[in-house]
């Protein structure tokens, strides 16, 4: 999915933003000049070559741009500010708690006790701000290898995730997840993936991979009880084999116990889907996932429950078969990307 700032008719410059770091932004807003009430500003998404998204804009509010990625904060009409990185919708201020949740949640409550976690990318600090409303929880590391994609979310982003940032508890590392997990002799009781997804000639396609899995993320995992998550793309009906069900495959050449489980997230306009692995199966029900909640969780929840977890789980025909019949393992030989190539461009 590639994305775009547009104004139908007119097209110009940004208002603000950040130093680019002698990259260029391609995102391009409307001149200010009078407008027809009938014109507005477009933030636009490529699906795929003959779909695409469009959000109606009050503003972008800032811009800016790595050695890794473009980083874009802008004010939708219909879901309050929303980042955007590499042209792609990462997550918008009225529905963002769906994603999180589902991402956290899950695999923290599935732990009998988990103490340890270590997250891949995380960079906005939402997962980090999730995982820290856990009162079991002693120790976070988060590693991300954008300097500036974190600098962006803790100057632009909400107070809860900067006081996530804040905490005693986490300890922010940037560097490439992959090798830092290779350096730790650490074990985790949940490992994360919050990854961009696995684009061609991203940075982190790697991180999806069978040979990772097995021979970098598992070994680090707490014996026999540790959890691995990681959020595994669209898993809609007409989007889910694009990467959903080869990693969800991948991950059982290396786990015992796996289980895919989906949502519908407003923004990203498709359902979108997680992989819970471990060597220990997944057995709570409803309600001693809820008895953990209100032990474990400061605050409610304000998307999952004990139901609302285990139906999750519970997948479409159409996608269940698929998962069942998927025989692709990812490797970096052989991977599976999302449409796009994972840069802004001008419309």
């Amino acid at each position: 999915m590639v994305g775009a700032v547009q104004d139908y008719g007119r097209v110009g410059e940004l208002n603000g933003g950040l130093e680019t770091n002698g990259y260029e932004s391609r995102v391009a807003m409307a001149k200010q000049q009078p407008r027809r009430e009938e014109e507005s500003q477009w933030f636009e998404e490529e699906i795929d070559d003959d779909l695409k998204l469009c959000y109606a804009l009050n503003s972008v509010l800032h811009r800016g741009a790595s050695k890794y990625q473009e980083i874009a904060l802008i004010d939708t009409k219909h879901f309050g500010k929303a980042l955007i990185i590499d042209g792609k919708m990462q997550s918008a201020e009225v529905d963002e708690f769906i994603y999180h949740e589902s991402l956290i949640h899950p695999p923290l409550l599935f732990h009998p006790n988990p103490k340890t976690v270590f997250i891949m990318g995380g960079g906005e600090g939402s997962a980090a701000r999730e995982v820290l409303r856990h009162n079991t929880v002693h120790r976070v590391v988060m590693c991300d290898i954008d300097q500036e994609v974190v600098d962006f979310c803790r100057t632009h982003l909400s107070a809860a995730n900067r006081a996530a940032f804040a905490s005693d508890k986490l300890r922010l590392v940037i560097d490439d997840a992959r090798a830092e997990l290779e350096r730790s002799r650490e074990r985790f009781d949940v490992i994360v993936g919050d990854l961009a997804d696995p684009v061609e000639g991203g940075p982190c396609y790697q991180l999806y991979t069978k040979p990772f899995y097995e021979h970098v993320v598992k070994p680090r995992l707490s014996d026999g009880r540790g959890v691995f998550v990681t959020q595994a793309g669209p898993a809609g009906v007409l989007t889910h084999r694009e990467v959903f069900s080869s990693i969800y495959n991948t991950l059982r050449h290396v786990f015992k116990y796996v289980k895919a489980y989906t949502a519908h997230v407003p923004s990203f306009a498709d359902t979108w889907g997680w992989v819970m692995a471990s060597d220990h199966p997944f057995v709570l029900t409803a309600q001693q996932i809820d008895e953990r909640i209100r032990e474990r969780v400061d605050g409610e929840l304000a998307y999952l429950s004990g139901e609302s977890l285990i139906s999750s789980t519970t997948l479409n025909k159409s996608v269940y078969q698929s998962l069942l019949k998927e025989t692709h393992v990812y490797t970096e030989d052989d991977a599976r990307f999302i449409h796009g190539h994972g840069r802004a461009r001008c419309a």
